[in-house]
């Protein structure tokens, strides 16, 4: 496993699309924080490169897909916590009122 690595002004180091690739399947084997100290990388890298290729690993549709389903999920919170709020209120209203 060879790197590639591109230094910039900044002195960012930029690995190649096959280096991650290797470095992420021996993460698998081995283990994030393993790998990344026989490699001399930060585990953060290694969970950042992860999250990235499963990001592309998945279809437009399926991302779309995702995105509606959380859309959906957030505005049935907000329906069940206003209706939450307002039974609070009623029970408080009903338990002021004399028998």
């Amino acid at each position: 496993m060879t790197k590639k690595k591109v230094e910039t002004r900044t002195g960012r180091t930029r690995y190649s699309t096959e280096f991650k690739q290797q470095a992420l399947l021996r993460a698998v084997k081995d283990g994030v924080v393993v790998t990344a100290r026989d490699l001399g990388l930060e585990p953060a890298q290694l969970y950042a490169w992860r999250s990235k290729a499963r990001q592309d690993g998945q279809s437009d549709e399926e991302q779309r897909l995702l995105h509606s389903e959380t859309a959906r999920l957030k505005r049935e919170l907000a329906r069940l916590e206003e209706e939450n709020a307002f039974l609070k209120k009623a029970a408080a209203y009903f338990a002021k009122q004399p028998k």
